[in-house]
């Protein structure tokens, strides 16, 4: 009996998706809610479980295409078994003597997917020279493209390929926001060496009573969430005419995954403890790197931290994400020379970048709000005393 593989109902927000990864063939064995396909949208990436176990009879849909939700997309024959486990082994001695090379290609090309084996057709690579890194050897995409870079021997090679559902998205976004807000950045330092002193004496204690490792975002985080309660105009958002004041602090955490950039949300910031920002971080963080982010992980947000220091960025203006009126770049913690009490002393020094939307939050309003953030974390006893 055939059984249908649909496409699962896609999220509230999302009209389609994209055949990503067929991590199966035709002829392949599945078992009952056995990952067959991943999907990809504008947002996530979604994993489709076979509905019964059997082989795949039919795949319709390949890398590539666009589908809907409840789109038939390949076809499983329930209950039969694979040929190559259902046949009987041949012996040692009949499959030496029979020559193996046109057989062993065909094998080699079948378990290729229809998207590496497209690539291959295009450009008459060889794949039997290609080392699969998937799992079980599989040849993916970036083997094919790494063995036509080593080959290229300095020839100017163009490849075309199609922009990722994510990527169009982002870029969408941020074409959105400059083409809509009145973004203008504001910049401040802060000398780190009063939280890297803090962070140094207790990170070991931290870890070892809350399980999770103390970093830098923390501090971030509860500072920023002070300023927004001192600064509300910050923490807010235009809808048409109205100006949006929110009462709680969802604060995005800028992460960048294997699929591009990525904010999920760290809800209602205000009641959480340093050690429950940590763990939640570095949750997303994982999530993010298996491609497990929901949607509902990335739903919302009333301010955004992104931290390019992490990749090496001494300086940026970052863009707003909508409808979110600010964002605060963090960057890059490097010793520089600066005058203490009329002495030149070296200290740990990060740029702090804070691009708003000048409709709503007004110059002096962003300055004081950056200044807030650096005397927090300048004297990080004001985040217990609230001052």
């Amino acid at each position: 009996m055939s059984i249908e593989v649909k496409v699962p109902m896609l999220p509230e927000s999302v009209a389609d998706a994209t055949i990503a990864t067929w991590h199966k063939k035709v002829g392949d064995a599945v078992q009952r809610d056995e990952n067959i396909v991943d999907l990809e949208t504008d947002k996530v990436v979604l994993e489709v479980p076979a509905p019964e176990a059997g082989i795949i009879e039919e795949i319709i849909c390949i890398e590539g295409d666009t589908v809907n939700a409840e789109q038939v997309i390949a076809r499983i024959k329930a209950g039969a078994v694979a040929a190559d486990t259902a046949a009987e082994p041949k012996s040692t001695t009949e499959s030496t003597d029979k020559p193996a090379g046109k057989d062993s290609k065909k094998a080699q090309d079948d378990s290729l997917s229809p998207s590496v084996r497209r690539i291959v057709a295009e450009h008459d690579v060889d794949v039997s020279q290609v080392s699969g890194s998937g799992k079980g050897g599989r040849i993916t995409k970036a083997d094919v493209k790494a063995a036509m870079s080593s080959t290229a021997m300095g020839l100017r090679a163009e490849e075309r390929v199609p922009m990722s559902r994510l990527r169009a998205r982002i870029a969408e976004r941020l074409l959105e926001a400059q083409q809509n807000a009145a973004i203008l950045t504001t910049f401040n330092e802060v000398n780190m060496q009063p939280v890297m002193e803090l962070r140094k004496k207790y990170k070991d204690l931290f870890e070892k009573k809350h399980g999770v490792r103390l970093g830098f975002m923390s501090f971030f985080a509860k500072a920023v969430i002070e300023a927004l309660q001192r600064f509300p105009a910050v923490n807010a958002s235009i809808d048409g005419n109205d100006v949006v004041y929110h009462g709680y602090c969802d604060i995005g955490v800028a992460v960048s995954s294997p699929r591009g950039l990525v904010v999920p949300i760290l809800r209602n910031a205000e009641n959480m403890s340093m050690a429950e920002i940590e763990a939640q971080i570095s949750a997303y963080g994982q999530k993010a790197k298996e491609g497990k982010l929901t949607v509902e992980d990335m739903t919302g947000g009333t301010f955004t931290l992104s931290n390019g220091g992490v990749f090496g960025s001494l300086l940026s203006t970052p863009i707003i994400n909508p409808p979110q009126s600010a964002i605060l770049g963090m960057h890059k913690i490097e010793d520089r020379p600066v005058v203490e009490n009329g002495e030149i002393v070296i200290r740990p020094m990060m740029y702090l970048a804070l691009s708003y939307d000048h409709r709503i939050i007004d110059g002096k309003e962003s300055v004081s709000f950056l200044v807030a953030i650096k005397e927090a974390l300048e004297d990080p006893a004001r985040l217990l005393l609230g001052v």
